[in-house]
């Protein structure tokens, strides 16, 4: 810290910042009950209109006061200084200087190891589930055959989903809506709600009868340990690792037995209507890595990232940290290919950190998504739906929050209303960032079966993949399509 306070007082900022956080404004929320009604459960969604993969980083902006987002936090640097034994440093500056002219030239200093702007992400045995057989994904990928040898993992490995948050609890939470917003740029402008009351419940399919089932819940939006979803998107991508399985109930999940942790490091719309504290940025995303590495994390599931700014060293750091602590994480390629195929910056450091995968997605006939991402650092496919192919029906099917009740701001403006969070819908989403919780549970089916190194598991996965494409690795499937039953075979496991 010293180099930080030195530094802040050559560049005469303000030194608002604390072991490398910047404080945040007093939170608006607050509970309001600890216990929540049922969960409501309003059915499958097979009729609803395909949707696009989602790049939040390129579509949907909260607007506010009128002023469009940018695709950094202004008034704030990520630094690293050398010999400094903080992780990194949040450092404040005028809100009227470019953050990344900033961050390149302290990058000049010799006492700086990194520097970057606080850049956005946002938000890839036959079960006896009544709605499995809509779940064409997981035959796809001889799932019924690996789950023969080797059914759902157990409680001892941890997964943890980095995302928008988790359907893990039932509670009533207050919130405060202070300003008039816009979805889009020209969109329309929907009043601010002021106080509101949100009931919350936890996900039926997602184990809301089992207690233990969720593992060290954090929420770094909102700097707490209720990391709730508003979105919908993290429900949804735990619902592809962990969903209840053979419990005549609802759809099935890759490692149906896993214990779930949730950790929240995105913000969705009403995070940013009701003003979160944070947002998420690649410090928060850092900090996530960190906490899950560091709480008992197994398996990291990343279906996030951002297209736009420069690299992120400090992502980089927090996800080489957790490989060493043996985390394997699975990260979403991006959903860009068919809008200028712009990279993920947050998956193409895969290719240099032996135990990480960059995930592409492929649909209904196996073939390349026409939303996923193509690049060199692509190294694994999964499905993850192609709904211009096939329909609603061609997209991954899992349980998540009801989005009609959830998305309000998508209503004309005399139908907006605060989001209710405790009714769910099986709906079809498309994207890597359904395509990346697969590879995720995979992982921990193999660290049941003792593959506990994230390298070999990585190894594993890429030699006994089904090669799409060009012969050997290529930039649209990488090593090829996951093959869950090939590898547990091929590695001697067949009990």
């Amino acid at each position: 810290m010293k180099y930080f306070a030195a530094l802040v007082a050559a560049l005469g900022l303000s030194a608002a910042v604390s072991e490398g956080q910047l404080q945040p404004s007093p939170p608006h929320r607050a509970i309001i009950q600890d216990i929540g009604l049922p969960a409501i459960d309003r059915g499958l969604r097979a009729q609803d209109p395909p949707r696009a993969a989602r790049d939040r980083a390129e579509a949907e902006r909260v607007v506010k006061e009128g002023i469009d987002r940018l695709p950094y936090l202004p008034g704030s640097i990520i630094v690293k200084f050398k010999n400094d034994p903080d992780d990194f440093d949040v450092l404040p500056i005028p809100m009227t200087t470019d953050p990344e002219a900033v961050a390149a030239a302290m990058e000049q200093r010799p006492d700086v190891e990194y520097a970057q702007a606080r850049y956005r992400n946002y938000a890839m045995a036959q079960p006896n589930d009544p709605r499995y057989p809509s779940q064409w994904n997981f035959p796809a990928i001889d799932m019924e055959r690996a789950w023969d040898i080797q059914p759902g993992a157990t409680s001892d490995i941890i997964v943890a989903v980095l995302d928008s948050g988790m359907a893990f609890r039932s509670i009533t939470v207050g919130y405060n809506s202070r300003f008039a917003f816009r979805v889009t740029a020209n969109g329309p402008l929907y009043p601010a709600l002021g106080r509101v009351e949100v009931p919350f419940a936890a996900a039926p399919e997602l184990g809301a009868s089992q207690s233990s089932r969720f593992v060290a819940p954090r929420d770094f939006i909102w700097d707490d340990d209720l990391p709730l979803d508003l979105d919908g998107h993290g429900t949804h991508v735990a619902g592809t690792i962990g969903q209840l399985t053979n419990n005549n109930d609802g759809t099935a999940g890759m490692a149906y037995n896993v214990r779930l942790m949730p950790v929240k490091i995105i913000q969705g719309v009403w995070d940013e209507i009701f003003s979160s504290p944070f947002d998420g940025t690649d410090d928060v995303v850092a900090r996530g890595i960190r906490y899950a590495a560091d709480n008992g994390a197994k398996v990291i599931n990343l279906s996030i990232g951002r297209t736009s700014g420069g690299p992120a060293p400090v992502v980089v750091d927090a996800l080489r940290y957790a490989v060493s602590r043996g985390c394997f994480i699975a990260v979403a390629s991006g959903n860009t290919r068919d809008t200028g195929n712009q990279a993920n910056r947050l998956a193409q450091p895969a290719p240099d950190i032996a135990g990480m995968v960059a995930v592409a997605a492929v649909g209904r006939t196996l073939d390349l998504a026409y939303y996923s991402t193509t690049g060199s650092y692509v190294e694994i496919a999964a499905p993850g739906g192609d709904q211009r192919q096939g329909g609603t029906t061609a997209g991954i099917l899992q349980q998540t929050l009801d989005l009609d009740l959830v998305e309000t701001f998508e209503r004309p403006v005399s139908q907006f209303g605060p989001p209710r969070a405790d009714a769910f819908a099986y709906h079809f989403f498309q994207g890597t960032s359904m395509a990346t919780p697969h590879v995720a549970g995979f992982a921990a089916l193999l660290m049941q079966q003792g593959i506990t190194n994230p390298a070999a598991i990585e190894a594993a996965m890429k030699q006994y993949a089904t090669d799409k494409g060009a012969p050997g690795r290529d930039d649209q499937f990488g090593y090829g399509l996951i093959n869950p039953r090939a590898t547990l075979r091929g590695l001697g496991l067949a009990r």
